[in-house]
């Protein structure tokens, strides 16, 4: 089977990107790939002085890379719909908006009072997709790219209940990502835009940063033994991003042994994942949390 790597990726010349938690990690490595593919970057982080080191380190190895940065804090809804704001002022379209950023281990609530892990990896780029749609659906073929993980077998939601906090906290955000993704490519049925999900196998990132050590260390030891770097981590990401090939609905993680390591092909998710009453349940209860709606379109 052949290997998809960057050298893969299409000229991106012309092409808006956002991605969130771009500052570090899998979302720095993504953002680096698609500047020195040509796109014209906008770095959503929460960390503004992180975001320009970012940039910087980014133009080093993308010499004349448009690069825009915006404060965005997925723990506040607040923060999200001033991040939309300013970034549909500054662009009529986007091209591909990675919704990458991540915790896990996180304990507490977010500022509007949700579990953090739901609040931030779901509900908050939930909200920032909706607030940005008429600058997706503006694109002639735009892409959303949601990070779910592995780890999203572990998850469980109740469909008669998306938020009621049950189970493995990091699991359920990370099925929410993929149960969004389904619904949301649904929905843009009617749109040029199309929705994909990704995971990065076992990466050595700082997503574990929050995590107790229990937990923290036997990760960071499968990635290494693996070899699974940041960018080789990034690899699904990227591809379900540009690869001319891919379909809405779609899920790219790596190929190899359990989905741990290896190059980007497609995955397959979860039972409860693709649950389309679980996707509809957790797509009306998301809408009343956040108070942002979504157009009344799709299949």
């Amino acid at each position: 089977m052949r290997k998809w790597t960057t050298a893969d990726m299409p000229d991106l010349t012309g092409r808006v990107a956002v991605v969130t938690g771009a500052n570090t990690g899998l979302g720095f490595e993504t953002a680096m790939a698609l500047a020195q593919r040509g796109a014209e970057l906008v770095l959503a982080c929460r960390d503004q002085g992180k975001a320009e080191a970012a940039t910087e380190r980014i133009r080093r190895r993308a010499p004349g890379a448009v690069i825009g940065t915006v404060e965005l804090d997925l723990a506040s809804l607040a923060s999200v719909h001033r991040a939309a704001t300013i970034i549909g002022a500054c662009h009529d379209r986007i091209d591909l908006l990675i919704n990458n950023a991540g915790v896990t281990g996180l304990s507490g609530t977010t500022e509007d009072g949700f579990e953090a892990q739901f609040g931030i990896n779901h509900l908050g780029h939930f909200a920032l997709t909706g607030l940005l749609w008429s600058r997706i659906t503006a694109a002639d073929s735009a892409r959303v790219v949601t990070v779910s993980s592995i780890g999203h077998r572990f998850g469980r939601i109740d469909p008669e209940d998306p938020a009621a906090p049950i189970g493995n906290a990091y699991g359920k955000s990370k099925l929410a990502n993929l149960l969004f993704t389904y619904e949301l490519d649904r929905r843009l049925a009617d749109t040029p835009a199309v929705a994909v999900a990704a995971h990065p196998g076992g990466a050595s990132t700082d997503v574990f940063r929050y995590s107790p050590a229990a937990f923290r260390l036997p990760n960071l030891a499968i990635a290494r033994l693996f070899g699974r770097t940041p960018a080789m981590g990034a690899l699904p990401t990227l591809r379900a991003a540009t690869d001319p090939t891919v379909v809405g609905g779609e899920y790219y993680g790596p190929s190899g042994l359990f989905g741990i390591a290896g190059y980007p092909d497609q995955a397959r998710s979860s039972a409860h994942s693709r649950d389309p009453h679980r996707q509809r349940r957790l797509w009306e209860v998301s809408e009343q949390l956040t108070g942002v709606s979504y157009p009344a379109q799709g299949r």
